[in-house]
């Protein structure tokens, strides 16, 4: 609910507000009512490859998820789709079926509404802040990983996209049958 009043701010309407109740419910109650379904849904699958699978599908998800950088390998619908049938893997090795409700509740609120709220979200501020969070908890733990972290995001952030602008002036196009027919009309 607090994710909901964030998202609309100031602009929320009633009927719209009702209008979003109405479906929240609706997906509350029909995610209880098929949770023992989803819960048993793997039962005669190994649970190495339930975990295996589930490992693929949501490496599946980064891969194809919007990172806001418009590229032909980007698609909502497979990224969404991978990680929800991750959370189904995962939720069909829970003790219960109130546990596996839980768990595609989550899902669907992380990987289905969180990416717009983030997006509405996003600022330098906010990102400086949970880097900074993430440190203090890192440095709590290890030394050595809070190190690791901030080289890792050093050598992603900062160091590969100036190597990767450095080396523009040693690419080389190389043309042949494999590009793409270019059709030129003549004058009759």
């Amino acid at each position: 609910m607090l994710g909901y009043f964030v998202y609309a701010g100031r602009k929320i309407q009633l009927a719209k507000f009702i209008e979003d109740s109405k479906t929240a419910v609706a997906v509350l109650v029909f995610g209880f009512i098929f949770s023992p379904l989803l819960h048993t849904l793997t039962n005669s699958i190994s649970t190495d490859t339930i975990f295996s699978m589930t490992f693929f599908v949501l490496v599946l998800h980064l891969v194809f998820f919007d990172y806001g950088v418009s590229a032909a390998l980007v698609s909502k619908a497979i990224s969404l789709n991978a990680a929800i049938f991750g959370a189904i893997c995962l939720a069909s090795r829970l003790s219960s079926s109130l546990h596996a409700f839980v768990l595609l509740e989550l899902a669907a609120v992380f990987f289905a509404l969180g990416p717009f709220l983030v997006c509405k979200l996003y600022s330098i501020q906010l990102l400086v802040l949970s880097i900074a969070v993430c440190c203090y908890f890192l440095q709590s733990i290890s030394h050595i990983i809070l190190y690791s972290y901030l080289s890792l995001l050093l050598f992603v952030n900062v160091f590969c996209p100036w190597l990767f602008v450095r080396m523009q002036k040693y690419k080389n196009n190389i043309n042949g049958p494999w590009d793409e027919a270019i059709v030129t009309e003549e004058g009759s």
